[in-house]
């Protein structure tokens, strides 16, 4: 199993502009990078919303269920956490 894994993401304070972003991208009238710089309230907006590379616990359960589970390279998400609603894209799984 993974220990390790890099991801972006993009943190919004509501699930329904979090489902509309979403299909943005997935219609390609945006790129993930562009919607985490323009939309994302987390500071890794600066950076497209790539959050590095992280351990498995270092982030909030709800976030490390998607990352450490789900597919790489599609965009999960809205998932709900105690900071808002995240768009998680997995990168990197090691």
């Amino acid at each position: 199993m993974a220990k390790s894994a890099t991801a972006r993401h993009i943190l919004l304070n509501t699930e329904k502009l979090a489902k509309k972003i979403k299909r943005e991208i997935i219609q390609n009238d945006i790129t993930f990078e562009k919607a985490a710089k323009k939309f994302s309230k987390c500071s890794s907006s600066k950076r497209g919303g790539h959050l590095g590379t992280f351990s498995k616990g270092d982030m909030v359960k709800e976030f490390d269920d998607v990352v450490f589970t789900k597919d790489l390279l599609k965009i999960h998400g809205p998932i709900k956490t105690q900071f808002g609603f995240h768009l998680i894209e997995v990168t990197s799984r090691y």
